[in-house]
């Protein structure tokens, strides 16, 4: 791993891409999120990445650091804690019963921690050393909310699949400016496990109605313009100010 990384930081991100996804779609195909195998794939490769960067000392380069001390600056991440909410808008109920609920809430924390790592982490600290800082910063965001598309094979109505392409366009733009600007995977890991891990006590979850279909997705895209407007606007923070 080691050798594949120094030799090509960029390739390496983008094989664990696919080495996730080639694993991860056909268990939670297969088994669903409230299986034990979800968790421990999730857990086997969380436990390689990070055992992977620690060994090599890359935290610095990936994100991989505190949780930054200065949080005033970023607006104490509100507008992201807020939206991270947004699965519970439409009322709260658990999606599974009794231990399959805890299993599911353990895969969407996990996924949330892998694909931050994966996205955020590896590939784009491998197109900042590469790209202008903009041009990476919108590759990123994009091709995170591309990846929807795949749902219309699932048989999804194409209104509904362009609405969830720009919704996680949306957010894509909001966790890498987050990161980009605070220099911390953390804040970006919570938000995304927030998201995922409320989406298993969704009332809506069940009955999907127009409140999560559209009204959240058109919400997260207004205040991902005016959130990401105000973090392009930050300057980099002193050393001293980093945590």
């Amino acid at each position: 791993m080691n050798k594949l990384y120094m030799k090509n930081d960029l390739y390496f991100a983008l094989l664990w891409i696919v080495i996730y996804c080639a694993v991860t779609a056909p268990l939670r195909e297969a088994f669903g999120d409230d299986s034990l195998w979800m968790v421990g794939e999730l857990l086997i490769v969380a436990l390689i990445l990070t055992v992977f960067v620690k060994r090599n000392h890359l935290e610095e380069k990936i994100g991989l650091r505190p949780f930054p001390k200065d949080g005033k600056r970023y607006l104490y991440f509100i507008p992201m804690w807020f939206l991270a909410t947004g699965n519970l808008w439409g009322g709260v109920a658990p999606v599974y019963s009794g231990w399959n609920q805890a299993v599911a809430l353990s895969t969407m924390l996990l996924i949330g921690y892998v694909e931050e790592f994966i996205f955020r982490g590896l590939l784009f600290s491998a197109m900042l050393s590469r790209y202008e800082d903009r041009k990476a910063i919108i590759i990123s965001a994009v091709t995170f909310g591309i990846g929807h598309i795949v749902n219309l094979l699932t048989g999804q109505l194409a209104p509904e699949t362009f609405v969830q392409v720009i919704f996680a366009v949306a957010w894509g733009f909001i966790l890498t400016m987050v990161v980009y600007r605070s220099k911390s995977l953390w804040p970006a890991i919570v938000a995304h496990g927030l998201v995922d891990a409320f989406s298993v006590f969704s009332r809506e979850q069940a009955a999907p109605s127009m409140w999560l279909m559209w009204i959240y997705p058109l919400v997260t895209i207004v205040v991902a313009l005016a959130y990401c407007s105000y973090l392009s606007k930050l300057k980099p923070p002193e050393k001293s100010e980093e945590g």
